[in-house]
């Protein structure tokens, strides 16, 4: 019996080693290969810190990398905004007309390919008559993060006690007042998870990117993909590496504030 069940354990490590090795060995040979000495991706040269310099000299992907980093901030702020006052509406409003209707809405770009979602807001931008370009980005990267948020701050705002608040009004303070002293410090981890979480998906984005994006607003994981048409360069590896570096910070800071607990 023990030994069936040693046998038992040990092919589940297997096929849970194969399983993380298939997923991320991928990723551990892009960042090995960005401290490659030779031009040659495939062939190992020796360690070399090279490519990262004549990345930061590319003007082209620098130009690309602020772009994104300010379409994901502006993006995620947006998504914020809009996300944590969906989730308030759906958790102190009670049941009202539309409500169902308003959830759905709010919750649909989670189920919705990026495809349909890029040609629909592609399509709403070209009947509206405006010029894509940084703006349009910016909406349609807002419209993709909004839902984590709302999903999130729901979360935390239905662990809230609304009692608190109650005892807010009670003693004289205003429904605004009562929210920003009491409930907003309560889910303000929240929050920040979601800002985060959304800034993180509008810096991976691609495919919505490039149904809404105009000239002067190429993002960066649509000029590596334009690269990466033409052939990897060790300098792809290395912006590669540095864009990993960012999401996985992003994603930790969220996880982070997510597990903070109000005292």
């Amino acid at each position: 019996m023990k030994a069936r069940l040693t046998s038992t354990k040990a092919m589940q490590g297997s096929v849970l080693a194969l399983g993380f090795a298939f997923l991320y060995l991928p990723i551990v040979l892009v960042i090995l290969y960005s401290f490659n000495a030779s031009r040659l991706v495939t062939v190992w040269g020796g360690f070399s810190t090279r490519w990262y310099g004549e990345l930061f000299a590319n003007d082209q992907l620098m130009q690309s990398a602020l772009i994104s980093l300010e379409v994901a901030l502006a993006a995620g702020i947006l998504a914020t905004l809009i996300g944590t006052c969906a989730a308030v509406a759906l958790v102190r409003f009670g049941r009202f007309r539309g409500r169902t209707l308003f959830a759905s809405m709010i919750y649909a770009p989670l189920v919705m390919p990026e495809v349909i979602i890029g040609l629909a807001l592609l399509l709403l931008f070209v009947s509206l008559g405006l010029e894509r370009g940084l703006v349009t980005v910016v909406v349609a990267h807002a419209t993709l993060g909004l839902c984590y948020v709302a999903i999130i701050v729901r979360a935390r705002l239905i662990d809230c006690d609304p009692a608190l608040e109650e005892a807010a009004l009670d003693l004289g303070a205003t429904r605004f007042r009562a929210f920003m002293l009491i409930t907003l410090p309560l889910i303000a981890p929240a929050i920040a998870g979601g800002f985060l979480l959304a800034a993180t998906l509008s810096l991976d984005d691609l495919v919505i990117a490039s149904f809404t994006t105009g000239p002067g607003a190429t993002t960066l994981p649509m000029r590596i993909y334009s690269a990466v048409r033409l052939g990897v360069t060790p300098q792809i590896n290395a912006m590669s590496t540095l864009l990993l570096a960012a999401v996985a910070c992003g994603l930790g800071l969220a996880a982070l504030a997510l597990r903070r607990r109000a005292p």
